[in-house]
């Protein structure tokens, strides 16, 4: 079995949901036109840095997947979805406009518990839940077999799947986030001569000129 030797992470690009100023989470939204336009040229910048046999995973939701098809389409190869690579639940929030929402949300202090602090949404995610969860995802996309993997996730949870890239705990993680655009690539790579997992570039956005 060969080692992982590169990471491409991918956030969506735009979706529905964010023109209508709603709360994404597990809102099952689909990618806006200039959101496929984006898509494809995602897949393009990756042809040019992929293999073939590299392993696709995306998180089942819409946006996701329409992404990681774009993708696949163009590479040649097949997606694997994974819900655990979604973003972070938001409840009964979720798909709510985003003026509801923040009446209701409640932040979480900058100091004491901050990863299993209650938000104020009834059904949502802790961040304790949240990053365990992509981090189970990610220990499955790490034992596949492939020497380079695209990863098609949401602008929240590409934090931790960066994260566990880097091998921060997760008792850690309770301040920690990357500002991630959407439709942005995180190039991740391991070194051939120390096995470092290094990053070697994030939140690319340049392919995303209109």
């Amino acid at each position: 079995m060969s080692a992982v030797r590169e990471l491409f992470v991918v956030t969506h690009p735009e979706a529905t949901h964010h023109l209508e100023d709603r709360v994404g989470g597990w809102f099952d939204s689909g990618l806006t036109e200039r959101g496929h336009a984006h898509a494809r040229r995602i897949a393009e910048v990756l042809a040019e840095r992929v293999n073939p046999g590299a392993a696709l995973f995306t998180s089942d939701l819409r946006r996701t997947r329409e992404t990681a098809e774009t993708i696949a389409d163009k590479l040649g190869c097949e997606t694997q979805s994974l819900a655990e690579l979604r973003e972070k639940s938001y409840g009964e929030g979720e798909g709510r406009p985003d003026s509801w929402f923040r009446e209701r949300f409640v932040p979480p202090p900058k100091h004491g518990e901050r990863m299993n602090h209650d938000e104020g949404l009834a059904g949502a995610e802790t961040k304790a839940e949240w990053v365990g969860r992509v981090y189970t995802g990610m220990d499955a996309v790490m034992a596949d077999p492939a020497a380079q993997k695209i990863i098609v996730t949401h602008g929240g949870s590409a934090t931790f799947v960066i994260a566990h890239w880097i091998g921060m705990p997760l008792e850690s993680l309770d301040v920690v986030a990357f500002r991630l655009a959407s439709g942005s690539i995180t190039h991740l790579r391991e070194d051939d001569y120390f096995h470092s997992h290094a990053v070697v570039s994030l939140n690319e956005t340049s392919h995303l000129c209109d």
